[in-house]
Formats: C-alpha cells, sequence, structure tokens
C-alpha cells in the first residue's frame, strides 16, 4: 500500500508485550531513498528517552487503527543503544544498532535491504556475527546516508530546464519502506498544481543547497496525470505516470523478490 508518510508520525508503537511510544520521525537512506528507521518517542515509562525502530522489526501495519506491531519486548527496547536524535545517524551507530539486534546490515548486498528488496522476512535467517557486521562498516563508506523527511520538505526541486517547486510531502510503500515519489508543490510556477516525481529520476540532492535536481523538463512534468491530494494512490495511476515519461515503473524488478504474505493491516 502506498502511503503519505505524514500518516506515519503518531502511530502507536506496539512491542509484543505492551506499547513502546510513538512515531516521531522518518530517516530515509539518500542513495536508495528507504526509510532506514523511525525515531519514536517513549514518553514516560522511559523517561522521554528516544530510540530508532528499524522496518526489520515490524510484523504489522494497521492504518485504521493508527498502530505498528513490531517482533520486540519491552525489555529489547529499553536496553537498545542509545542514540542523539539531535545529531546524524552514524554509520559506526548503525553497526551497533544493527549487530544489538541480530538484523543483517542493508548497505551487504545489491538489493533495497541487502540480501532483498523487502526487510520482512531477512530477520529469520541466521543472525549476521558482530566481527562480520564491523568487516562490512570498515568497507562501506563512514558517510552517513541518512535524511529526516522532515528536514528534506521545503527543499527546492530543479528540473533541466529550471525551477518546478518545492518539495511538500513523500509517499512511501508500507512493505518495501521504500519512498516511491516525491510531492512537489508548483506553487510559483503553476498554481494550485501538485505533481509526483520518482526518486529514480533524481539526478543529485544538494544539501548544501537545499535542492533536489531530477532529470525531467518542465513541459514533460506539466503534461503528466495531475495528483489530487484527496485521491488514493492506484496501480492504474502509476501506470499512466511511468507510460507519460517513457520510464520503467520499480514494480518490474522487484516483484520476483516479493515475499508471498504482507505485513498491511485491515
Amino acid at each position: 500500500m502506498l502511503a503519505n508518510t505524514t500518516h506515519l508520525k503518531g502511530l502507536v508503537i506496539r512491542a509484543t508485550d505492551g506499547e513502546i511510544g510513538k512515531v516521531d520521525q522518518l530517516y530515509f537512506d539518500d542513495e536508495s531513498w528507504v526509510i532506514r528507521y523511525l525515531t519514536v518517542k517513549t514518553g514516560g515509562w522511559l523517561e522521554d528517552r528516544e530510540i530508532l525502530i528499524s522496518p526489520f522489526s515490524v510484523t504489522n501495519v494497521d492504518w485504521p487503527a493508527k498502530r505498528l506491531d513490531v517482533a520486540l519486548t519491552k525489555k529489547q527496547v529499553k536496553d537498545s543503544p542509545n542514540i542523539d536524535t539531535k545529531r546524524p545517524v552514524s554509520r559506526q551507530y548503525e553497526t551497533e544498532y544493527l549487530g544489538y539486534y541480530g538484523y543483517p546490515v542493508y548497505w551487504g548486498g545489491p538489493l533495497m535491504w541487502g540480501r532483498g528488496s523487502y526487510p520482512y522476512g531477512l530477520t529469520n535467517r541466521i543472525p549476521t556475527p558482530k566481527e562480520v557486521l564491523a568487516g562490512d562498516v570498515r568497507r562501506a563508506s563512514m558517510d552517513s546516508h541518512l535524511r529526516s523527511t522532515t528536514a528534506v520538505t521545503g527543499y527546492h526541486i530543479e528540473a533541466e530546464d529550471g525551477e518546478i517547486g518545492h518539495v511538500a510531502g513523500f509517499f512511501m510503500d508500507d512493505e518495501a519502506w521504500a519512498i516511491r515519489y516525491i510531492e512537489v508543490a508548483t506553487r510559483n510556477w503553476w498554481p494550485g498544481k501538485k505533481v509526483l516525481v520518482s526518486p529514480a529520476w533524481i539526478q543529485k540532492v544538494s544539501w548544501v543547497d537545499s535542492k533536489v535536481y531530477v532529470g525531467l523538463y518542465r513541459d514533460a512534468i506539466q503534461t503528466a496525470p495531475l495528483f489530487v491530494d484527496s485521491v488514493s494512490l492506484t496501480r492504474e495511476y502509476e501506470d499512466r505516470l511511468y507510460r507519460h515519461y517513457g520510464r520503467p515503473p520499480y514494480w518490474v524488478h522487484e516483484d520476483e523478490h516479493k515475499p508471498v504474505f504482507s505485513l498491511s493491516g485491515a
């Protein structure tokens, strides 16, 4: 299911033995545009400590109930490595975090989640030994590629031939936890209209200039299928969008790696 990431904020996180808090922010990987962590405000039971939750632990997303279930106990969460959410999440911290839970490193393979295109199911395998994790992090870039969706909202979007608007939001897939589209508000260039742009069409993100550069021209964007906030994103709309740009859809190369069960709640 595709959902606006703003709907994640405030979702109750339920462990196997009780609630642990509510979703606050989302951290995504600016190379693959996949949500790697949720920051969770735990409230009084952990003295308002903030923690990270990985989609590796998610077992069910119940949008109507505004709840997200995780395969963790409250004690596991309490004893997890501390994180300062006011500072960037380092690769060293990720290695410690993933090692603590026995999760595989997502940067250790060719697919979005390392060994798969979807996070669930990967943790049922033999946990990655800590010494292997340490080797993986040494071979990987030390730079953090994690960005907050809150921080990126408002960035200007630059097409091949000029500015087209700014980042107004994100739409994510609640199975792959991938950001499938960036919502672009065209306020000054095309008043009152919104368009969707796939991260696959982004050439680069300039964190210094607060700009996102896309490999599309303004005319092509202006004639693309319109996006309406009040209408759910359907596969029919996505088909039209990809046909318009003449680009292959994301599901073509991902479906072969998709598990046979779904996480989404009714």
